[in-house]
């Protein structure tokens, strides 16, 4: 078959029973399908397999014969197939004069300038993806401008021997829930009321103990009150 002056890829969908194809669009890739169109092989072998179905024997293997006839001529009667299939679709789509693509006309042809949507962009679509993506981005640029301007870092110590304790950690003479300031032996936080861990901790293992605590959650020791 000569050179397919068409779309860069299609589907063949043809069976022993007929031909038909399916051609996509060089640009988004949606598909158009073309009409069927049955094989005279194809009509042949169905006539006589329902005949081989009431006659029996001779009839069915005259039927498997047509099929092995249709497979050594198939390739003539797919190749007209194809020029018609290929004649029918180049109606539906549209080829672009500066690029040499065929597009389909719903979203990659731009029919005010007569050329696809690559070469010649919808100016429409383009001011509407430009004023949502510049909207975007003002919006981080704002929320870090935001963000450099509030204060993150006020009750934080920096000093050369200051330690930042890890998430559900605290320092000592810190409350571990609200990181208020605990005064020595206190058993509960001045600011949330939150029960401390006792100074001793647990006799068996050292871990910290909350007050009014039997056992030590760490080792299950008892804890002496």
């Amino acid at each position: 078959m000569g050179l397919i002056r068409f779309v860069q890829n299609y589907q063949d969908l043809s069976t022993d029973k007929g031909f038909q194809f399916k051609f996509h669009c060089d640009k988004c890739g949606n598909g158009q399908m073309t009409r069927f169109q049955p094989s005279a092989f194809g009509v042949a072998e169905s006539v006589l397999q329902i005949a081989g179905s009431v006659f029996g024997g001779f009839m069915s293997t005259v039927s498997n014969s047509a099929y092995e006839v249709q497979r050594a001529v198939g390739g003539k009667a797919h190749d007209a197939a194809l020029e018609q299939a290929i004649a029918e679709c180049k109606e539906y789509f549209h080829q672009c004069s500066r690029c040499g693509k065929w597009v389909c006309p719903e979203v990659c042809w731009n029919a005010k300038a007569g050329l696809c949507e690559g070469c010649a962009p919808n100016f429409e679509e383009e001011v509407a993806a430009s004023h949502a993506r510049a909207k975007a981005d003002a919006a981080r640029v704002q929320l870090r401008d935001k963000a450099e301007k509030a204060d993150f870092a006020s009750g934080i110590e920096v000093t050369a021997n200051a330690v930042l304790a890890a998430p559900g950690t605290a320092a000592a003479g810190q409350c571990g829930v609200c990181r208020g300031t605990v005064a020595p032996g206190a058993r509960f936080c001045a600011n949330c009321g939150a029960p401390q861990p006792s100074s001793s901790g647990c006799p068996a293992c050292g871990a910290a103990i909350v007050p009014n605590t039997k056992f030590c959650p760490q080792c299950g020791g008892r804890v002496v009150a």
